[in-house]
């Protein structure tokens, strides 16, 4: 059986997803919270499997606590469930140590698959978010190329060679082998089909 306990501010909601949750026969609501401090006291308490944690509470924020609150129940993992769909919100929840993070207007069956997930030792992002999630992570690495290391970024996506483009830019080719290897540090690319694929994706070179 997985113990969950529920973070929300709102009572009817709380109420809501315990009534979502007790139809399944594998997972098992064992307490409530409304607070971020009054969700610390509870799992260092109960210690449960998982924690389901709304991020906008009174007086301290979720993601505040996500840190304390595994360090007074440290076999639990929580997973966000909140209203925010922002990608600065997943990033901050995840790095604070959250498991996964879910929409509020996640159905029955993926607020389920999710909290079995996380239970098991796997994190979990909700594929829309996690989708807008990557979108923004490349746009915040790509705005981290200098402007020569965007110059050389667009030419090797047309093709051209380390040479040539060392031509076209008055540099030298060694230069351009530097600014390749920042390129696909910064990017986390390997090969030159990824580096083509990232330059379309983000409109550095036109179809």
């Amino acid at each position: 059986m997985i113990n969950v306990v529920v973070v929300d501010d709102h009572a009817v909601l709380r109420a809501g997803i315990r009534s979502r949750l007790e139809r399944e026969p594998d997972i098992a609501v064992v307490g409530e919270a409304a607070s971020a401090d009054q969700a610390i006291e509870r799992c260092a308490a109960l210690a449960p499997d998982v924690v389901l944690l709304d991020l906008l509470l009174p007086r301290r924020a979720g993601c505040e606590a996500i840190h304390e609150l595994l360090l007074r129940s440290p076999r639990s993992r929580v997973l966000v469930l909140s209203s925010q769909a922002a990608p600065s919100w997943v990033r901050r929840a995840l790095t604070a140590g959250a498991a996964g993070y879910l929409s509020k207007a996640a159905s029955d069956h993926e607020l389920a698959a999710a909290i079995r997930c996380v239970a098991k030792g796997e994190g979990f992002v909700e594929p829309a978010l996690g989708a807008r999630l990557v979108v923004d992570n490349s746009q915040t690495a790509l705005g981290a190329l200098s402007e020569r290391e965007r110059d050389v970024l667009q030419l090797l996506a047309l093709g051209y060679t380390n040479q040539e483009i060392a031509a076209r830019l008055f540099i030298s080719v060694r230069t351009v082998d530097t600014h390749r290897a920042h390129i696909m540090l910064k990017l986390a690319l390997e090969t030159r089909a990824e580096l083509v694929m990232f330059s379309l994706a983000h409109g550095v070179i036109g179809v």
